[in-house]
């Protein structure tokens, strides 16, 4: 690319670098809370928190301090810029070992550690201490950590990625296809981090010859744990070459006597499962109590020669248990079973319904404590102890079980005949599939998964192990109050908190609760878990099988269709609350993960909702969109969202590969890398939004990014009918759209609908484009006017258009920005009486045990009405509130 063409374009407007913050007084301190509340033992969290245009300098250094005055040590660094080069939001990293309710965040001088994570580079490897744990990480070879020391003793070693390949699903059961072990090999070895809080190490590498990976495990000061962020990129078409297994496996020294080793496995909520090795309770002979409730605590055994010698002269006829194995195929069962060794056969433990996913091998003298977040919500997981009864014994973390099978990543059909354009259309008539030969390809596809490591110095107490596993379950994370979030006019200042101040604001709130609670109650009661599935919700509802469409085309599962994780996360942003987060969450990490190329010519798109999250064949922008993620990585500073804001700044380069609307185009059409077809609703939407966040970001392509944003909009500006023109011919060299001269009218119902009037708001907040603006309040003053308004201004008229609730806000918007207190009036008749949920509905479910389960359902809600409606009800309440009647 020209990059002086692509810059010249807006060569007047001065860079960030050259525009100096303004020094004003120190903003007041905020005060952070626990989102679930104070954790029980020590923590660890990062988050983002920001600041209010032009308050912060950049620079600035801040300070956290606790209810009682204390300083707390903290790490602090950049997330995103102002224009004006001021602090927009911050990053911070915290680990107290005692949590306090809450904290100030205040500018000033942070408080140092008692001892500080430190990062020592080699040629060969790299040491990272936290003063109470030690790690090796090799920078070649297969290990991903080769040591994990506690003091002098060495808990944990040649810790390595694995997976199991099968070439092929055996259509005949009686029949096993052969399965290859593969481990990783590593590439690349990098360091985001270095402390003197928090340090992040990032490996890069593949499984073998295929599954490209990204590993970062985060260290944080005083911590005895390690954190494992786990991303696959999934590098088959699904036609052949199956996961059959993927895991993390590592050995763990074995020091003690086999009557002082423990295992420990964490079942539902308190549930624990609490053994040794060789137990020495419910024998024929007794050995005492006191040495029974030893063993039983984890504790250290007196010499066998103080026990009852009929126990200690028959200690070698009691059988020690190597092998231990938690299996949990589905959301609504677990396993456990032991065996003595290999060869012999397994014994049945106990089962239970959803595991916490923490389990622990080891003894007295130490061992390792191993966590997989969301183990029973994405499903098949198991853990795996093998040898404990052996000098080294083996774990393993299986994100995917062995024993599930092999994960089908096939296409669903055959294609019915589809083969042409015209045939594909037929079948979107009547499935809503949008269908194409080879397009439905898992190829591309990720996965990011959340564990974590203990290094102990003893087999933990019931209690501690309990503390564990409610980390494991739900990490701690601190947030900023709903107050401040308003304040710091972030996110297009587009929310404000809840209001139940007047009757028709109380009933809006209600109705609010309702659809999310309903939600909730659907991802439980339909089951909507699994390893690809966990965060996404379904389309539209079967009126008369009464269950959600999970098996027809277009109507399955949602792939972030008109936005339900934007109505989530302003949900949050105006709430606080902690289960609107978790879901929102859940949400982010599926959405950007499963629904979004991120290899091969696809790169950077999104696949429309379907039967299968690859399925359909259309790709497009309004499903990648960076608007999506930007919410979470700005509140959690997590490096995994960051990489895929980052992975969509060049996805301006797939229009060259792919014609969104190539099936229904009437002209001739071949894409011009200096005229390629870009429409101004769901694409350039998404990609402003990439653009925005790369120059906020100041990533390595902020001034190209800032530059295409402005260009773009500058030029929508410049056309005669601006956003109603609904496309325009953008050059990838220079970032802007051709000139057009004429005046065009091209509105769908679908252009506002996937962020653009999130992103436009707040570029029009952050930028002076006059001409933009005016173009954008065009846009919401027109769509939901009469025809004879919009042929008047624009020529023509729109059509007969759908989805008028969703633009109530819309109309909201241009009723503040132009003061017109005619359109606030018009903004809540759009609300209430336009297309989408009415206020006479019946707003309850009814229970329905007709199902396969007991379920409730409200057969009028579907994800496209109640992603509309909350958006637009959160984004007229903070906009025209005080017009509502």
């Amino acid at each position: 690319m020209n990059r002086r063409q692509v810059l010249a374009g807006a060569a007047s407007i001065p860079l960030l670098s050259a525009i100096p913050a303004q020094r004003r007084a120190a903003p007041p301190p905020v005060t952070l809370n626990w989102l679930e509340g104070t954790p029980g033992a020590a923590a660890t969290s990062t988050w983002g928190t920001p600041w209010p245009k032009g308050e912060v300098p950049a620079g600035t250094s801040f300070q956290l301090t606790a209810p009682d005055g204390s300083a707390v040590p903290m790490q602090s660094w950049p997330l995103a810029y102002w224009p004006d080069g001021s602090l927009k939001w911050s990053g911070h990293a915290a680990a107290p070992s005692v949590p306090a309710d809450s904290y100030a965040l205040a500018a000033g001088v942070p408080a140092e550690p008692a001892i500080a994570v430190t990062v020592k580079s080699h040629r060969d490897y790299v040491d990272v201490d936290t003063g109470v744990i030690r790690a090796r990480i090799p920078r070649r070879g297969r290990e991903i950590i080769s040591h994990l020391w506690r003091g002098d003793s060495e808990i944990a070693r040649q810790g390595v990625l694995v997976s199991l390949r099968q070439e092929r699903i055996e259509e005949d059961e009686e029949r096993a296809a052969p399965r290859e072990r593969c481990e990783s090999v590593i590439h690349k070895v990098s360091l985001e981090q270095h402390g003197p809080v928090r340090a992040v190490v990032r490996i890069e590498g593949r499984h073998g010859k295929w599954l490209p990976f990204t590993v970062r495990l985060c260290f944080f000061a005083g911590a005895e744990s390690v954190r494992m962020m786990h991303t696959f990129v999934y590098d088959r078409d699904g036609s052949r070459d199956y996961i059959a297994g993927l895991g993390v496996r590592f050995q763990v020294p074995m020091r003690d006597a086999a009557y002082d080793r423990h295992i420990r496995f964490a079942g539902e909520g308190a549930g624990l499962l609490a053994e040794a090795v060789k137990g020495i309770t419910g024998q024929r002979r007794d050995p005492g109590s006191a040495i029974r409730a030893a063993q039983i605590a984890g504790t250290k055994l007196p010499d066998p020669s103080t026990w009852d010698q009929r126990v200690t002269t028959r200690l070698q006829y009691i059988p020690e248990w190597g092998d231990y194995t938690l299996s949990q195929l589905s959301a609504e069962g677990f396993t456990i079973q032991k065996r003595t060794k290999h060869g012999y056969g397994w014994v049945q433990v106990d089962q239970g319904r959803r595991a916490s996913g923490l389990g622990y091998v080891g003894g007295v003298t130490g061992g390792v404590a191993f966590g997989l977040r969301d183990f029973w919500q994405r499903h098949p997981t198991q853990l795996d102890i093998r040898g404990a009864h052996t000098d080294l014994a083996e774990v393993t973390v299986w994100l995917w079980s062995p024993a599930a099978g092999p994960m089908d990543m096939r296409f669903y059909h055959d294609g019915m005949g589809q083969d042409t354009y015209a045939e594909q259309l037929e079948g979107l008539n009547i499935t809503y599939e949008d269908y194409e030969p080879g397009f439905g390809t898992p190829y591309g596809i990720s996965r990011t998964s959340e564990l974590t490591l203990w290094a102990l110095a003893a087999t933990p107490t019931a209690e501690r192990f309990g503390a564990m596993a409610a980390q494991v379950r739900t990490p701690p994370q601190l947030v900023n109050p709903v107050g401040h979030l308003v304040a710091a006019r972030v996110f297009g200042g587009l929310f404000s908190p809840v209001d139940r101040s007047n009757p028709a604001k109380a009933v809006i709130e209600d109705h609010l609760d309702f659809l999310f609670a309903y939600y909730q109650k659907q991802v439980e009661q339909r089951h909507w878990y699994g390893f690809w599935n966990y965060g996404d919700i379904m389309h539209t509802f079967d009126e008369d099988r009464l269950v959600w469409r999970y098996d027809v085309g277009g109507y399955a599962w949602d792939n972030s269709e008109l936005s339900p994780d934007l109505w989530l996360w302003y949900a949050f942003l105006r709430s606080g609350r902690a289960d609107i987060f978790r879901f929102a969450e859940a949400m982010t990490r599926h959405t950007g993960e499963v629904d979004v190329y991120h290899l091969g010519k696809w790169a950077g798109l999104g696949t429309r909702h379907g039967v299968q999250h690859w399925a359909d064949s259309a790709k497009q922008q309004r499903i990648s969109t960076a608007v999506y993620r930007r919410m979470y990585y700005y509140l959690t500073a997590d490096e995994r969202t960051g990489d895929l804001l980052t992975e969509l700044v060049d996805s301006d380069r797939t229009f060259l590969v792919l014609d969104p609307i190539r099936k229904i185009r009437t002209e001739p059409y071949t894409p011009d890398p200096h005229a390629l077809s870009i429409g101004l609703g769901t694409d350039w939407s998404g990609l402003a939004a990439a653009w925005l966040a790369e120059w906020e970001r100041r990533g390595p392509k902020a001034d190209l990014a800032r530059s295409k944003l402005l260009g773009t909009m500058e030029t929508i500006g410049a056309m005669p009918n601006g956003f109603v023109t609904g496309s325009g011919l953008y050059d990838l060299d220079t970032g802007r759209f051709a000139p057009v001269t004429a005046k065009t009218v091209s509105v769908s119902h679908l252009s506002a609908m996937f962020g653009q009037v999130e992103i436009c708001a707040e570029v029009i907040d952050l930028v002076g484009q006059p001409a933009f603006e005016v173009a954008w309040l065009q846009y919401c003053r027109l769509f939901n006017a009469t025809k004879a308004e919009q042929a008047a201004e624009c020529g023509v008229d729109f059509g007969n258009l759908i989805l008028k609730q969703g633009h109530a806000r819309l109309t909201a918007y241009a009723a503040v920005r132009l003061n017109d207190a005619a359109l606030a009036t018009r903004a809540w008749r759009d609300f209430y009486t336009g297309d989408g949920y009415a206020p006479d509905l019946p707003w309850a479910s009814r229970r329905v045990s007709t199902t396969l389960n007991p379920t409730d359902a409200a057969v009028w809600v579907s994800t496209n009405t109640t992603a509309l409606y909350g958006l637009s009800a959160i984004q007229c309440l903070a906009l025209v509130g005080d017009q509502i009647s």
